[in-house]
């Protein structure tokens, strides 16, 4: 009977192990991560300091692919084959959740990690902009009062503003930041300027949405890509544009560009966090509750973050806002406890 007892614990650690051995993958002993690109900075020093802990530790694999394309990634499936993180500029959608779901990564942990703000900036020798949130959703919306949006200059927009052209360099479609400038900047300023947009949005959200967050292809706006550091670049060799881009990316590059004023509030760590600020956002990771078991140091990368998180830590010095105490306690309370997020109240 010595000889079946000791199959059966094999392959019990074996299926135990393979919670991180999908797809022929084989076995995987460094952490792996996906998505935003404003929260890979982040996710990057703590993966610095992880390997610094323990020298001996596989350094993990930060990718930066945007947030949709990183949920894509995400929630593919478990196991070696697919990522253990997803660092997110947004909350999950209730469809990506469902995509996690049908793909066995029904557990997942949602981690606020801080906050953001979607800062509009501009080169250090630019026309010094001041803008509101309907100077820019009728700058780079779709169409404003329902026609295709011809604005070709500033002063189109608002007979205040300089006589420059209209170029925003920005996020694609799949970056979390891009559906943060649409939600936070583009549909504020679409209330404001479209007599029907409030009544939309109580009688049908999802036409209010196509209405309000739809960005002109004409030029206007130029998809710039997941590099941050490319729009500062950008910003550089052309200071009549402005740029999109996360608060962090903005306080790195202080000496370069200057934060554009939104609604008379400059986008600073104190306007972000007392929420003051039109484009203030929580960050978030997300990791497969399946994975905690399987990959090895995962948990301790976790606590790693929950340890440089707060107000004058690293991550603050690199452009993080702190979440508020009671936030930055109950993201602490998920990782100890491990607690899945419950799907019920995800946007849709």
């Amino acid at each position: 009977m010595r000889l079946p007892c000791l199959l059966a614990a094999m392959f019990a650690l074996a299926a135990c192990h393979d919670q991180a051995n999908g797809g022929g993958a084989g076995v995987r002993e460094q952490i792996t991560a996906v998505g935003s690109s404003t929260v890979y900075p982040f996710t990057t020093i703590i993966a610095e300091r992880f390997v610094a802990a323990d020298p001996e530790a596989k350094a993990p694999v930060i990718e930066s692919t945007g947030t949709g394309a990183g949920m894509k990634l995400f929630c593919a499936g478990i196991g070696a084959g697919h990522p253990d993180i997803e660092n997110a500029s947004r909350r999950m959608k209730a469809g990506e959740y469902r995509d996690c779901a049908a793909h066995g990564a029904a557990e997942v942990l949602e981690i606020p990690i801080g906050i953001d703000g979607i800062a509009f900036a501009e080169s250090k020798r630019g026309p010094r902009m001041a803008l509101t949130t309907a100077d820019i959703y009728r700058a780079i919306g779709a169409h404003p009062g329902g026609k295709p949006n011809r604005a070709r200059t500033w002063r189109d927009v608002n007979p205040a503003l300089p006589a420059i052209p209209i170029q925003v360099y920005g996020p694609p479609a799949t970056s979390g930041t891009r559906d943060a400038l649409a939600e936070l900047i583009l549909m504020r300023g679409c209330d404001a300027v479209e007599p029907q947009a409030r009544a939309l949005s109580v009688r049908d959200p999802e036409a209010h949405h196509l209405l309000c967050t739809r960005v002109r292809d004409d030029g206007a706006y130029i998809d710039a890509g997941e590099n941050d550091n490319l729009i500062v670049q950008k910003l550089q060799a052309n200071p009549d544009a402005l740029g999109v881009f996360g608060y962090s990316y903005l306080e790195e590059n202080r000496q370069t560009v200057n934060g554009v004023t939104i609604d008379g509030v400059a986008p600073t760590y104190d306007a972000i966090a007392a929420d003051r600020y039109p484009g203030s956002r929580p960050l978030y990771i997300y990791v497969k509750k399946a994975h905690l078991d399987a990959i090895p140091g995962l948990r301790h990368f976790l606590t790693l973050y929950a340890a440089n998180w707060g107000a004058n830590g690293p991550l603050t010095r690199r452009g993080l806002i702190a979440s508020p105490a009671a936030v930055q306690a109950q993201a602490r309370t998920i990782i100890t406890r491990e607690i899945p997020l419950d799907p019920a109240h995800l946007p849709s």
